[in-house]
């Protein structure tokens, strides 16, 4: 059996690390727009190849360009409020002339906002960004400003993957190598194939933030068709497995849709909270690499 498909084994070493590191799972913010998007991060199979600096790996992208540009719009629903049209979220592929370690990097950079009305109950203005190398597809550079109510959150983590560490405001750690932080963890899991994925199926995830490393669990739950706004899609849908606590309500509150093609794009995400629940639907996409073909309508 392919070492990354002996699901029993992999399982029992990630109960091992949560009982490790009780403090670090993660725990996701009702109104942390995306975060919803990184869920699909790090998957502990790669396709990755040997380049000439054995320091980076080379891993294929057939899946986004610089150009792609995604736009969600984010909706709160309880038996209180009925549902409400909470924000926006939009996250885009740049191009830039910056470098790291000498290597060229795509610019990717996410935003997510409470509406005005929404903003008396709990404001968000929140921007992600991260330098993702564009061959071997794993963090150089991460920003982070997040305004979440009266919670307040500024980083910036900058990657040394011929040191093996992580340096942030505060400190410097040691860390695995090829890590992604929780943008470039969403790019690079688009790159992978889910061909040899079965219902049930766990993928292994970990990324870097706040100073620590993450590691869940996600299940594939099989291909579904999905129906938003922007039409009918064949998808894959995931659930993560997460830490319960101040926010969610079980150990599977979350359910991922992706299309079912080349693209992988997030069509839509839903998680239960503890009042209610939320969504991420996608509204409005340009720029693919590849045409979408997982769209029956």
């Amino acid at each position: 059996m392919p070492k990354h498909l002996n699901y029993k084994k992999q399982f029992s070493k990630f109960t091992t690390v949560i009982e490790m590191f009780p403090n670090n799972l993660i725990v996701m913010r009702p109104n942390c727009f995306l975060l919803l998007l990184a869920l699909l991060i790090n998957i502990s199979f790669s396709h990755a190849q040997l380049c000439e600096d054995s320091v980076y790996r080379n891993i294929p992208n057939n899946a986004w360009v610089e150009g792609e540009h995604l736009k969600f719009k984010i909706y709160y629903e309880s038996l209180l409020t009925g549902k409400l049209n909470a924000g926006t979220a939009q996250i885009e592929v740049k191009k830039t002339n910056r470098k790291f370690d000498n290597r060229e990097v795509f610019h990717i950079v996410g935003t997510g906002k409470s509406n005005r009305a929404f903003d008396l109950f709990f404001k968000v203005r929140d921007r992600f960004e991260t330098y993702m190398d564009k061959k071997a597809l794993i963090s150089h550079h991460f920003i982070r400003r997040t305004k979440e109510g009266g919670y307040v959150r500024d980083d910036d983590i900058t990657f040394n993957h011929r040191k093996v560490t992580a340096t942030s405001r505060k400190k410097t750690k040691t860390i695995s190598p090829n890590i992604q932080d929780i943008i470039s963890a969403v790019y690079y899991a688009r790159t992978l194939s889910a061909d040899t994925l079965k219902n049930g199926d766990y993928i292994y995830v970990n990324f870097y933030l706040d100073d620590s490393l993450y590691v869940s669990a996600v299940q594939f739950q099989g291909r579904e068709t999905i129906e938003t706004e922007l039409g009918i899609f064949n998808c894959l849908a995931f659930k993560p497995m997460v830490a319960t606590g101040e926010v969610f309500s079980n150990p599977y509150p979350m359910t991922l849709w992706v299309t079912d093609d080349e693209n992988k794009l997030p069509v839509l995400a839903k998680s239960a909270v503890i009042i209610g629940s939320v969504k991420m639907e996608l509204t409005n996409y340009s720029g693919l690499k590849n045409e979408l073909r997982s769209k029956i309508k």
